[in-house]
């Protein structure tokens, strides 16, 4: 059984994904915590990387980071089979349809790729975010607003959880119970569109 988390900045993914899997029994991979070692298996260059973000900013490095983050979704769902998988705010969201296509081919087989936000009403939780993490203010346009809004993570997501006024423990609960009622009702493999 695979669990990937995905979602905007400060949506409670880590959290939540070590939660899971002590619930569940699987262990838990973090991308954060691997990503860069994917990222220099296909070139990426941190020296290059600094520059970009002096001259373009966080938005030129965002755009630099894209093909390395496919590349990584790519090889952690590979390396990670059976674990709790926390994927980083931009692991899920992708302009480039290229890559989109590539990210999609690589959850597929990923039963549950659950989708937090803290509410079903996007205004409401880029608010919550905003006050989670007031640092990125900073960065304009607003990087969570892009990703509340960008279609990548509703087409990834089997479902979404609603995380705005809960204890994690009660978030995860629910998730647990989803994934056991779908493991009592099994549906077909979920095949994201396009």
């Amino acid at each position: 059984m695979d669990v990937v988390l995905i979602g905007p900045i400060a949506a409670g993914k880590s959290t939540l994904g070590n939660l899971l899997s002590v619930a569940l029994g699987l262990p838990q991979c973090s991308i954060d915590d691997v990503r860069f070692r994917y990222y220099s298996e296909i070139g990426y260059d941190e020296s290059f990387a600094k520059r970009v973000y002096q001259s373009e900013g966080f938005w030129g490095l965002y755009r630099y980071w894209k093909p390395f983050e496919a590349h990584a979704v790519e090889r952690v769902v590979e390396d990670h089979p059976n674990s709790v998988i926390d994927l980083g705010a931009g692991h899920s969201v992708y302009e480039d349809d290229a890559l989109f296509v590539r990210v999609k081919r690589a959850l597929a087989p990923c039963r549950h790729v659950v989708l937090l936000l803290p509410s079903p009403d996007l205004n409401t939780s880029l608010n919550v975010l905003r006050k989670r993490r007031p640092s990125l203010r900073a960065i304009e346009p607003d990087i969570n607003e892009h990703f509340i809004m960008h279609r990548s993570n509703y087409e990834l997501a089997t479902f979404t959880v609603y995380t705005e006024g809960r204890l994690p423990r009660d978030t995860c609960a629910e998730i647990v119970g989803r994934i056991q009622s779908e493991a009592r009702h099994p549906s077909p493999p979920h095949v994201p569109p396009g």
